[in-house]
């Protein structure tokens, strides 16, 4: 089945969620254009076609038969009439610059060809820029996309061990408080108990502190 501009418009296309794609209205738009396009270019090789139709469905002109005007009977007093020649038939009418009717309608078939392999050549380019930008485009922003979510990664990370470097700083201070606070309880446990041993009082030690 040939594709038409219809085709084209009238197309739907599936929506796809959390991927990477085009803004559907500059999608819409572009096409938009390329069916304009499309729709002169028809109309341009529909108008050629008519032309050609046309040339070749009409006959060449006929050429005007020459009637011989039959010489008067000269009377016997009179001079005998002088005799009138037939003029030559014309010749086959010819195109504008000389050519004949076959020579001119086969030149405009090569025009018209010619025309029509110009225009389908000029939408083949445009196809292939047009894939050829979105293959651009699409390898742009693929790239921008893996550049962002590797500096996101690296930004992560380096916030990952900002935050295990502070995890392990804490836990050092907690083993050193910790030690310094036994240390000091200790320390206090011991005054206490030569304390009372001075004074004669019973040891803490001994009471099960």
């Amino acid at each position: 089945m040939a594709l038409t501009p219809d085709d084209v418009v009238t197309k739907q296309f599936q929506h796809v969620r959390f991927k990477e794609g085009f803004d559907p209205d500059e999608v819409d738009d572009f096409l938009d254009e390329i069916v304009v396009e499309w729709r002169k270019t028809i109309a341009e090789n529909d108008e050629l076609k008519a032309k050609l139709a046309a040339l070749e469905s009409g006959d060449a002109p006929a050429a005007a038969e020459s009637t011989e005007t039959p010489a008067p009977v000269p009377a016997a007093s009179e001079e005998p009439a002088p005799v009138i020649e037939s003029a030559p038939a014309p010749a086959a009418s010819t195109g504008s610059d000389g050519t004949p009717p076959a020579a001119a309608s086969a030149g405009i078939i090569e025009l018209a060809q010619r025309l029509h392999d110009e225009h389908v050549a000029e939408g083949v380019s445009k196809r292939d820029q047009l894939i050829s930008d979105a293959q651009a485009q699409a390898a742009s922003i693929l790239a921008d996309a893996e550049a962002k979510g590797r500096d996101e990664i690296a930004r992560l990370d380096k916030e990952r061990a900002i935050l295990e470097t502070r995890i392990t700083e804490l836990r050092q201070f907690e083993r050193d408080y910790r030690t310094q606070l036994r240390s000091w309880m200790e320390g206090k446990l011991r005054d206490l108990e030569t304390t009372n041993t001075s004074s004669g009082a019973t040891p803490v030690s001994s009471i099960g502190l």
